[in-house]
Formats: C-alpha cells, sequence, structure tokens
C-alpha cells in the first residue's frame, strides 16, 4: 500500500515538474530572447545571449511610439479597473441583499451577457462607436471593458457579499449609519480578497489586449501589444524588438501582482468556505 501511494506521489510530482517547465519555458525564452540581437535570435534562439545587447531596449525608448503606447495602455488599465471596482460591487450589493424578483432577473441578465462571445457584437459595436462619435478615442475602449466585465464581476462579487453577515449591517443600520456609508466603509473593504482578483483578472486582460484597440483606436493611439505586433512583418520581422517589448510589458504586471499578493493569500485561506444555499436561487 506503502509502495502504491509512493508510486502515485512521485507520478504527480513528476507532472508537476513537467508542467512547471512548460509554463516556464515561454518566459525563459522571451528573457534570454530580450537581450539578444536579432541576427544571434535567428541563429540560436534558445541558447543563452553570448553578450548583454541592450540596443533593442534603448531602441524601444527613443526611436519608436513605445513609450506612448504604454501610457496608453496605462491610462485604459487604470480608468477602466477603477470604474469597474466603483461601480460593480454597488450593484452586485444591491442585487444581492434586495430580495425581489426583479433583482433576480437582473442577475440572470448579467449571466447571461457573459455567454455571447465578444465577436458576435464586434460590428455593431464598432459601428456605435462611430454613430456617438467616440471612435478613435480612449473613452470608447474604456466604455466597452467595463460593460464587459459587468457579468463576471457581479459573479465574484455576490458570491462574496453572501458570505458576510447581515448582522455586521443590521448593527451598522442601528448605529444610525446609511446604507451608502455601511456599504462604503464596512462591506466593501470586507469585499479585499474580490477586489483584488478583479484587478488582476481584467487589469491583465485589459492590459495584453489586441483586438479591442485595434478595432476602435486610429493609429496615433496604439496600445502596448499593437505597438509590439508592428514590429512582426509578412517577409520580415524585428524579434529583438518584439521580445524586448514583451520583457518590458510584463514589469508593470508583476509590480501589481506583488502589491496584491497578500489578498489572494487571504482569499485562500480565509474566504473558502460553504454557505448553506450559497447558489443563488433563480425565480
Amino acid at each position: 500500500m506503502d509502495k502504491a501511494k509512493l508510486r502515485i506521489d512521485l507520478i504527480v510530482v513528476a507532472v508537476a515538474l513537467l508542467l512547471a517547465v512548460l509554463f516556464f519555458f515561454p518566459v525563459y525564452f522571451s528573457l534570454i530572447s530580450a537581450f539578444k540581437s536579432n541576427g544571434e535570435i535567428l541563429r540560436n534562439a534558445v541558447s543563452l545571449p553570448s553578450s548583454l545587447y541592450l540596443d533593442s531596449f534603448k531602441y524601444l525608448l527613443t526611436e519608436t511610439d513605445f513609450p506612448k503606447a504604454m501610457l496608453n495602455s496605462l491610462i485604459l488599465t487604470v480608468a477602466s479597473v477603477v470604474c469597474m471596482i466603483a461601480f460593480i460591487p454597488m450593484a452586485a450589493y444591491a442585487i444581492e441583499r434586495t430580495a425581489r424578483r426583479w433583482t433576480n432577473g437582473i442577475y440572470v441578465y448579467f449571466l447571461a451577457g457573459m455567454m455571447i462571445p465578444f465577436q458576435v457584437y464586434m460590428i455593431p459595436l464598432f459601428k456605435e462607436m462611430k454613430t456617438l462619435g467616440l471612435y478613435g478615442t480612449l473613452t470608447a475602449p474604456i466604455l466597452i471593458y467595463i460593460s464587459g466585465s459587468v457579468g463576471m464581476g457581479v459573479l465574484l462579487y455576490t458570491s462574496f457579499i453572501k458570505g458576510i453577515p447581515v448582522e455586521i449591517e443590521e448593527a451598522s443600520a442601528i448605529d444610525g449609519c446609511s446604507r451608502a456609508r455601511t456599504f462604503w466603509q464596512i462591506v466593501f473593504p470586507l469585499l479585499g480578497p474580490c477586489t483584488a482578483s478583479m484587478v488582476v483578472l481584467q487589469g491583465l486582460g485589459i492590459w495584453n489586449d489586441f483586438l479591442m484597440p485595434s478595432l476602435v483606436l486610429h493609429s496615433d493611439r496604439r496600445t502596448l501589444i499593437v505597438e509590439i505586433f508592428r514590429f512582426v512583418g509578412e517577409l520580415a520581422s524585428r524579434w529583438d524588438l518584439v521580445f524586448a517589448g514583451t520583457t518590458m510589458s510584463i514589469v508593470p504586471v508583476l509590480i501589481a501582482f506583488i502589491a496584491l499578493q497578500k489578498y489572494f493569500v487571504k482569499r485562500n485561506c480565509r474566504w473558502r468556505h460553504k454557505r448553506v444555499g450559497g447558489t443563488r436561487q433563480l425565480g
């Protein structure tokens, strides 16, 4: 019995190590290629760089629109995520704490929106942005990102709000707190793990998005990923610039993840519990 268990454990460890190598290899390849010249990448892609080549970073920062593209991506990501965190938790709180049939209908409506692929309404959305005069402005993708995140945001926040005892809110009401003050000063701080998840999931998706900026932004407002894609051509590609740009684009993501890591630990250690009747009853 012990030998069989040991054999299973060894297999699990071997599979885990294999998956770790497979996931780490693209990161390794991108990092070492960022410090190679284009010719060295083409000659020997997987080897370590023969010397530290920094001209790609210098060229990106001085001869291209890469800094402007990074600023555009930063504006899109921060503005979209801040608006999401400002409005979606309130909607989820109203849906979860208001026992009305119409709130169930709104909940289903938001969830139904998650089932429709973006490609289905991509062209109508493009025409609508042009009609509203928002095509080519940063406002267009920000509004689209916010509206597209409502379904997932409501789903996440309602699940967390279910785990917060109603007695806390009742006690604050007895003390004279308004509903808005109760939410922002008592309930919202307890939603920290969920908010961290929203910031990372939605922020990462916006930061790495290619399709939306290509659809509704002019060429002078290119985002980071669109700018990096410019260095890939049909006949020739500047892979040194591609990997240098990719490496630089990872830095803000790592900073955000490290800053929010403690909230993920809290979510895994303190918020994994089941509530009786935890799944929302519809109808």
